[in-house]
């Protein structure tokens, strides 16, 4: 399984924090916005038998052209076991940015481009997990991303995280879902005026190798090429698809406030 990270916005809102570097590389603590969840990750693939994090082989990081080499010097010192690939998607600023879903397209282009010179190379087609963990590089948790994946693994269908969300405002500027009684998605509506329910979907998704092939489909079909939950929004409409509810919390650092927020929870950790 491959790890997409979605690093390529602008984060006009942290500037001038963000004017000329990325957010996904600001630190909160001692460590990155970004390698907070790559060292999850890195450190968890194997840990569990048959689980999904068991099979990640790359994270593909997704910057733009204007922030592209912060992220090639950030490379160059990392110790993960997973290799990490950097890839410039060509925007130089917000106002001609891809958008989420233009940058998911854009990986999955590099990365079936790869596994068709792998085969031509080896004769015989990767077999690894048939799945795709795409991630939002700017958010902080509390919890590890191997619990979502083994979710992922055992519901055998594409998948969001999700966590309550009871304020009417907030909900009008996220996603929100309904489920069944196995996790199932019921509903799945962006930006709701009036929300049916108070599950909220964060920026992390798992979606199999079937589904994801069909993003030119969605975006074809109307779906925002912005927000990164768009795609999942129209996909749950077109198969099944389940949730799994956070264990812990999540920090999205949208603004200075949540910025500064995330650095007082994290200020006396050890590391």
């Amino acid at each position: 399984m491959i790890c997409i990270v979605l690093a390529a916005g602008y984060a006009t809102r942290l500037y001038p924090l963000t004017e000329n570097f990325p957010k996904p590389l600001l630190k909160v603590g001692e460590k990155s916005i970004l390698d907070r969840l790559l060292e999850d990750l890195d450190s968890n693939a194997g840990a569990h038998e048959g689980d999904v994090a068991e099979g990640i082989t790359e994270f593909v990081v997704v910057s733009n052209h204007k922030f592209i080499s912060h992220f090639e010097e950030w490379k160059q010192k990392l110790p993960y076991k997973t290799p990490v690939t950097i890839l410039d998607d060509g925007s130089v600023d917000n106002e001609n940015r891809l958008g989420a879903a233009r940058d998911i397209q854009f990986a999955m282009e590099y990365i079936n481009k790869k596994k068709q010179k792998q085969t031509t190379v080896s004769g015989s087609e990767e077999t690894a997990n048939d799945g795709i963990l795409v991630i939002a590089g700017d958010n902080v948790l509390d919890f590890s991303l191997s619990e979502f994946v083994s979710f992922a693994s055992e519901k055998g269908t594409s998948c969001v995280m999700c966590h309550e969300e009871n304020e009417l405002k907030k909900q009008q500027k996220t996603a929100i879902i309904t489920l069944d009684e196995a996790c199932a998605i019921t509903s799945y509506e962006e930006k709701p005026v009036e929300p049916k329910g108070n599950l909220a979907v964060p920026p992390f998704y798992f979606y199999k190798k079937e589904d994801i092939a069909r993003i030119e489909e969605a975006l074809n079909d109307g779906c925002s090429a912005d927000a990164p939950g768009s795609f999942a929004a129209w996909l749950s409409r077109h198969t099944r698809m389940h949730a799994w509810k956070m264990t812990g919390k999540r920090y999205d650092i949208g603004d200075m406030a949540s910025y500064q927020a995330a650095q007082e929870m994290f200020k006396t950790e050890l590391c």
